[in-house]
């Protein structure tokens, strides 16, 4: 007979310990997420809606948006779960699954964010 453990969730530490700052927690997070949700929606609509932003600049931009997007939806619908319904545990799965993708897409914001400073580098150092 062998002994063995297997880990089928993380225990998650709460930001405070009453109802009142959790709720606010909650808004708070509710309040940036809906922001960032906003102003990343109104970027892509006007690169996608107007004929004259599609330049590689704003195709970067497009990008950058979308994948501040992606980071955004990964981390914090969770963390919103956590402080409104007051639990404390997140599956291995659901772990492993949010870590993939939030390096994921931090790790995609930075290429693109190297692209766009090279970009500019040669635009300004080297032009045509």
């Amino acid at each position: 007979m062998s002994n063995r453990s297997s880990i089928t969730h993380f225990l998650l530490l709460a930001l405070a310990d009453t109802w009142q700052l959790q709720l606010l927690h909650f808004c708070l997070l509710l309040g940036i997420s809906l922001a960032a949700l906003l102003g990343n929606s109104l970027i892509i609509s006007a690169i996608a809606c107007d004929h004259h932003l599609h330049t590689p600049m704003f195709f970067f931009l497009l990008n950058l948006a979308l994948t501040d997007l992606g980071s955004i939806c990964t981390t914090v619908p969770k963390a919103m779960h956590n402080s409104l319904w007051n639990t404390s545990s997140i599956s291995y799965s659901g772990c492993a699954a949010q870590l993939f993708f939030f390096m994921f897409f931090t790790s995609a914001e930075y290429f693109l964010l190297t692209i766009m400073c090279y970009d500019r580098y040669v635009s300004i150092c080297k032009p045509l």
